[in-house]
């Protein structure tokens, strides 16, 4: 045995000797023993009450010794106490009398080793069968606490084990439509949700059973028991259930409470009672709002959707169920959405949309998704049903333009043009910039770039890059920053294009790149991923550049990763080659960033070789209910696990993609879920 701590025995027997011979040839096996001697068996009933014993040991030859007796009163005080029976000569036929009785054997002094062997063997079975029933009333007690738990929630709560139902209180049951208590018992989780849902949600419960969901709320379609569905949110939890792993999924009771009245009231008279999204009026005084503060990343646009021959849709089903298609709409709009748009009604039958995303290419995918969406949706009224499109006009907000107002001009400008063309498709009027504005914008910018550079006033940020498959590794995305005269931030979307078009790149990314290593020397990060641009990319003095900074900080230089975006590497093929076997040589590593949206990006990586691709941002628009995209994002995933380049999701921006991504195999995501990129400086002056 194992533990240190005294091991209480009972001897029944007339010879002080036999105690001491057991007590001696048990602490020589290793058991610390304490042996209560007992010369009668008349005592043992009080004995075992007061000493709780582990075992007993009677010597069954000597006079007055009666083993039944013994067994007897053993019975009615410590029914599952061994007692092992000693006798001068041990055969079968007194092992058998002895076991008839209770006993679990029957030993003897003269052979001290089976003595040892016997003891030990009962020693631990006892023990261990202690700690199961233990164990086992744990279990029981943890078992009705539960089940108190369940039936006393007003939460809707399930639990499941590999994707079946166990058991779901009465709140779940009545949420979807269920009598019986036993009425989803041994159910597929999956028959409970629409089709569309249950990549995210079996993505969802890998995630949670691997430990990997934390406070994440989920968005799903439920499937009641009529037919009909309902949007939830549901909160997943690990838990144990009859020893074996099992996931929780409760759906949080609406809060009825007498003080959120107020609010919620102050709220409802904002929103349009057809859509449920905000009034006019509401939405242009939360957009002023909004576009008072700058964009922390990537691009602020707007999409303006109208449904397509309105009159038509009007004269089909009537006038006034025209609010009804706007709510039907509406419905088939609203999961497009994220957590951070802003969304209203506008000018009859218009919904506007202000989003901020990643890249103009982000937006013309979501633009895209809304417009396919609409198109597969069926629209039902009483006895009657229509298939409709719509048409999205897209414009965004920049710091030199004409504000709000322009914007949404520009937005129903782009969108009237978009049905011009016959409609069901995306208007754009991002490009419409004249040569002299450009030159006029790029004049001022120069200057500010120029001085930012000869007195070092630009800033490194990071962006964490999250693990989904095990511990993070601590790898980072860095962008840069600008400071004005004042050490004000100044983002990337106000200078970067200035740069690109006046030969400045060269300059901001031998900045970023030093600025990089300094850190990864410094810090000791695992991966930090930098950007480099055309120019950088096409300098064949970069090579010699980078040994030379390598000697100077003395960084290893696997901790940096440099990345070009795929249309980059498509339009440059062979400069990417040579560029990624010259960082390969010196020991850098190398990606290639919005991967997958090109034409061709099979052929890259079997041309290429990298580390690292980043699936485009664009591609996680919708990626939760768009199976096609699934599919997409899926063999790109499957051809870079072959040549073993580990894959990384960009722009990840709500919990449903996460969980889906997990479905597919993704390695890494980054993205405003998982960190936004201005929390954290990492490199300063230099």
């Amino acid at each position: 045995m194992s533990e240190q701590s005294g091991i209480p025995l009972i001897v029944i027997t007339r010879s002080q000797d036999h105690v001491e011979a057991i007590n001696s040839s048990l602490r020589n096996a290793g058991h610390p023993v304490h042996c209560t001697w007992l010369p009668d068996a008349r005592d043992l009933g009080d004995a075992l009450t007061q000493i709780n014993p582990e075992m007993l040991i009677a010597f069954a030859d000597e006079a007055g010794a009666d083993l039944a007796a013994v067994m007897k009163i053993k019975l009615q005080s410590a029914p599952e106490l061994p007692v092992l029976a000693v006798r001068e000569r041990v055969d079968e036929s007194a092992i058998a009398e002895a076991m008839a009785l209770g006993a679990r054997d029957v030993v003897t002094l003269a052979n001290r080793g089976r003595l040892q062997a016997v003891a030990t063997r009962e020693l631990r079975a006892y023990r261990l069968e202690r700690a199961l029933g233990k164990t086992l009333s744990t279990a029981r007690e943890y078992r009705e606490q539960l089940q108190h738990f369940l039936e006393g929630s007003a939460d809707a709560i399930t639990h499941v084990q590999e994707g079946i139902i166990v058991e779901a209180n009465r709140a779940w049951l009545e949420l979807f439509g269920y009598s019986g208590d036993d009425a989803l018992t041994g159910t597929p989780l999956m028959d409970l949700f629409e089709q569309e849902t249950h990549v995210a949600l079996k993505g969802a419960l890998v995630a949670s059973l691997q430990g990997k969901w934390t406070d994440h709320a989920l968005k799903v379609q439920a499937l009641l028991s009529d037919g009909s569905s309902l949007p939830l949110e549901i909160t997943l939890t690990k838990v144990d259930l009859d020893n074996e792993p099992a996931i929780r999924l409760c759906i949080p009771a609406r809060e009825k409470q007498d003080h959120d009245l107020e609010g919620q009231l102050s709220e409802a008279v904002k929103v349009d009672s057809t859509t449920g999204f905000l009034q006019q009026r509401h939405l242009v005084a939360a957009l002023r709002e909004r576009c008072a503060q700058p964009v922390k990343g990537g691009v602020r646009e707007f999409a303006l959707i109208k449904p397509d021959r309105f009159a038509d849709i009007q004269k089909s089903i009537g006038v006034l169920q025209s609010e009804e298609f706007m709510a039907q709409l509406a419905d088939a709009l609203r999961s497009q959405l994220a957590p951070t748009d802003l969304c209203g009604r506008f000018g009859g039958n218009g919904i506007l949309v202000q989003l901020d995303r990643g890249t103009s290419r982000d937006v013309d995918a979501w633009a895209e998704n809304v417009i396919k969406r609409v198109n597969e949706h069926l629209f039902t009224f009483d006895q009657k049903s229509l298939s409709a499109t719509v048409s999205v006009g897209v414009s965004a907000l920049v710091p030199s333009g004409s504000g709000l107002d322009g914007v949404i001009a520009d937005a129903a400008e782009a969108l009237r043009q978009a049905r011009v063309r016959g409609g069901n498709q995306m208007g754009d009027s991002r490009r419409t910039d004249t040569e002299t504005r450009v030159q006029a914008y790029d004049k001022i910018w120069v200057r500010h770039i120029k001085t930012a550079l000869m007195e070092n006033r630009f800033r490194l940020v990071q962006q964490p890059i999250a693990s989904l498959l095990g511990e993070d590794k601590g790898m980072f995305d860095v962008l840069v920053r600008m400071l004005d005269e004042q050490h004000n931030e100044v983002l990337p979307a106000e200078f970067m294009a200035a740069a690109e078009r006046n030969d400045l790149m060269k300059n901001i990314d031998r900045w970023v790149i030093g600025a990089s290593m300094s850190f990864s020397a410094n810090r000791k990060a695992e991966c930090i991923f930098l950007r480099v641009s055309k120019d950088t990319m096409l300098d064949r003095t970069l090579a010699t550049w980078l040994e030379t900074q390598l000697r100077a900080i003395r960084v290893e230089p696997k901790r940096l990763c440099f990345q070009i975006s795929e249309d980059l590497a498509t339009e440059y093929l062979r400069q990417t080659k040579e560029l990624a076997q010259a960082l390969g040589k010196l020991g850098f590593r190398f990606a290639i960033e919005h991967f997958g949206a090109g034409r061709d990006p099979l052929k890259l990586l079997a041309d290429i070789d990298m580390h690292f691709i980043k699936i485009d941002g664009s591609l996680m628009q919708g990626l939760s209910t768009n199976q096609l995209q699934q599919q997409r994002v899926k063999s790109l995933v499957e051809a870079a696990k072959r040549k073993r380049i580990e894959t990384i999701a960009e722009r990840v921006e709500d919990a449903n993609t996460m969980a889906v991504l997990w479905q597919l195999g993704i390695e890494f995501i980054q993205g405003y879920f998982v960190n936004a990129p201005e929390d954290v400086t990492i490199a300063g002056d230099r």
